[in-house]
């Protein structure tokens, strides 16, 4: 039987029993918890950067926004404000649309 010990999404175990297997699962305590979304949303960020193609990138970019609400949420605030901090970031440093890539800057 493999061995997993890593954060899946809530509907696995039903997915797995669906397919007659049996699973084990444990709920995490609160730091845990912590822990272990940040260890899959760095997870995610990889196979996003292994992505062959657009398709698969999406995909992976859509994993890393579930865990970007559940991050939020252990930080306790929400998406919503995410977004109103990202679009003030935004307002005042640019977003990057621009495609800049800064080389050096000089040094007095």
């Amino acid at each position: 039987m493999p061995i997993y010990n890593k954060l899946v999404r809530d509907a696995i175990p039903e997915v797995i029993k669906n397919t007659g297997k049996e699973s084990s699962i444990r709920i995490l305590e609160e730091e845990e918890y912590k822990a272990e979304v940040k260890k899959k949303l760095g997870e995610e960020l990889e196979e996003y950067k292994e992505a062959a193609t657009d398709e698969e990138a999406v995909e992976e970019l859509a994993d890393i926004l579930e865990l970007l609400h559940a991050a939020v949420k252990i930080h306790g605030s929400s998406i919503e404000e995410l977004g109103k901090i990202r679009q003030a970031k935004a307002e005042k440093r640019g977003g990057f649309d621009k495609r800049i890539f800064l080389i050096e800057v000089e040094d007095d």
